[in-house]
């Protein structure tokens, strides 16, 4: 049962003394620090005793350093409460950081300077990231025994298998609107046949692998990233490292194994259901057979843009499993950290996806492709 904190003033021989009672927490202290800074009234008591204090917390022992600091007096206290006043008081002595001081435009230079070199920091622990895995593969490959098979393959069916429905109605979708807006405006001049070449075109050599990694960097990279991270969190990467097993092994590679061999599966679905939903639009819109629509594709799209759209997935995969599985490395040990590494997993994979992509679209113009 907690005594709510109180005290008195004894005088003796022309000396004042303040002596505290009860319990000096946050819960108990109530008007007692008020109280009795207006009974010292700017006086100064030989002595704060708090011999009879109960308890006593961060707050009554600050009440007190607030008290005993205005009017200079010492004060005696049992040990253990001596030990919290004395760490207050140090703690109550530090000066508060002076206020920043420049211009905006000084504070804007210092914000782009610490930004260049967290991004520098974060290209540094990119590479050796790569290092890492490059060490594990190369251990893996020397000894193939040591690759764990039914991590990567459980990963695969929750990276791949789970993902067909979403990436196969999506792509579906993607293809339809490509027709539709391929058919409404190649009417205007005539040339509505061409829509079955902007469908095929857009769908094989872009939109099925594009949507297919980035719907797998919303569900694979924040999953790799979370999974990983909530592991660092409680210290079971640390105490695989004690037990001798990598988790680089263990953790990452299965994942980088696992989007490898689903990617091109998915992107083939995607491809699949792209086309298919602008078959439906050409013949709805236009009366184009679905015979006549898979002839144009064969004879005139042919499966050279195939294999291009196809060519990427093996490219998207390492940089989807590699930002989700660094990310969640990176975590640190509170919630916060963990919801900021999954935010950025997917950020940084969807901007890195894109940025590839460009990457590819112009080393294949330049090639002809």
């Amino acid at each position: 049962m907690e005594h709510p904190a109180d005290f008195q003033l004894l005088e003796a021989d022309g000396r004042l003394k303040a002596e505290l009672t009860g319990d000096w927490t946050s819960r108990s202290l109530g008007d007692a620090p008020d109280r009795l800074r207006g009974a010292l009234g700017g006086r100064r008591p030989s002595v704060f005793d708090l011999k009879q204090v109960g308890r006593c917390d961060t707050s009554g022992a600050y009440a007190v350093v607030r008290a005993a600091g205005e009017s200079k007096s010492p004060i005696e206290a049992r040990p253990e409460t001596e030990r919290l006043i004395e760490l207050v008081s140090r703690a109550r002595e530090k000066e508060a950081p002076p206020p920043p001081r420049g211009t905006p435009w000084n504070r804007f230079l210092v914000r782009l300077g610490r930004g260049l070199v967290n991004v520098g920091w974060d290209v540094y622990e990119t590479l050796a990231f790569n290092g890492r895995i490059l060490a594990a593969l190369g251990r893996v490959a020397a000894n193939p025994r040591r690759f764990r098979w039914a991590p990567t393959v459980a990963l695969a069916e929750r990276a791949g298998l789970d993902a067909l429905p979403i990436v196969g109605v999506t792509s579906f979708f993607i293809g339809a609107v490509v027709g539709l807006l391929g058919a409404h405006m190649l009417a205007q001049f005539g040339a509505q046949v061409f829509a079955v070449e902007l469908v095929g075109i857009a769908v094989l050599r872009e939109f099925a692998i594009i949507i297919t990694a980035v719907l797998l960097a919303g569900r694979s990279a924040s999953s790799f990233a979370a999974e990983i991270g909530s592991m660092k969190m409680n210290q079971e990467i640390d105490a695989m490292r004690v037990m001798g097993v990598d988790p680089f092994e263990a953790l990452v590679l299965p994942r980088f194994m696992a989007l490898l061999f689903t990617i091109p599966l998915l992107t083939f679905v995607a491809a699949l259901a792209g086309l298919f939903g602008g078959m439906v639009v050409v013949w709805g819109m236009l009366g184009l057979s679905p015979d006549f629509f898979l002839q144009r594709i064969v004879d005139e799209v042919g499966a050279k843009q195939f294999f291009i759209g196809l060519s990427k997935s093996p490219v998207m995969a390492i940089v989807i499993a590699g930002i989700g599985c660094r990310q969640g490395m990176e975590v640190g040990g509170d919630v916060e950290s963990l919801g900021r590494r999954v935010t950025s997993a997917v950020v940084h994979a969807i901007f890195a996806i894109i940025l590839i992509d460009a990457v590819f679209a112009v080393v294949f113009m330049e090639a002809n492709l």
